[in-house]
């Protein structure tokens, strides 16, 4: 694994591995803030808990469960997708600079609103890391490549021996009757 991966994605996951446990430790205190946005989801998606609480900790739990797996790299891609899955929401219902009044808390709340949007692109950079190696979809276009290159090679060879095969067929054939 390259230095900037060891260092770098656990770094990344830092915020959300600390986010995640406040979430979890004191749901209560995001729970006012997170209630504009969790309301219309929880609506759409009834596998989601009807308290806003509970979605505040459900949220919390994937954030410190998909940080951890991005910083010890394992899934790291599953791991950043979850995690940008997370950031979004979280994103609106925390950082609504746009509906505040007073300008200095405008200003702080528009700068962690761009910092997390920064992390989001940072997880969508960490999401396609393939750490150097093909990604599956380059596998699969190789492959089914393969396959073609493989085709063609035996329909060669079924054409270059069948004539031969006939014309041997054909003598014997003359030869025996």
């Amino acid at each position: 694994m390259s230095l900037l991966r060891l260092l770098g994605r656990p770094l990344l996951a830092s915020m959300f591995v600390s986010g995640g446990l406040h979430s979890l430790r004191a749901p209560g205190q995001l729970a006012p803030a997170a209630e504009s946005v969790v309301r219309p989801v929880t609506e759409r998606v009834a596998a989601l808990p009807d308290r806003t609480e509970d979605v505040v900790r459900l949220n919390g739990a994937a954030q410190v469960a998909a940080g951890l797996l991005l910083a010890t790299g394992r899934v790291p891609r599953v791991a950043a997708l979850a995690l940008a899955a997370t950031l979004v929401p979280t994103t609106l219902a925390a950082h609504r600079f746009w509906e505040i009044e007073d300008a200095d808390e405008r200003a702080q709340q528009r700068i962690h609103f761009l910092k997390n949007a920064s992390m989001l692109g940072g997880l969508m950079i960490a999401s396609a890391d393939t750490a150097g190696h093909p990604s599956l979809a380059w596998r699969g276009r190789h492959a089914a490549r393969e396959v073609r290159r493989e085709a063609r090679l035996v329909r060669r060879s079924v054409r270059a021996t069948a004539r031969p095969a006939a014309t041997a067929g054909a003598v014997r054939a003359k030869l025996t009757g």
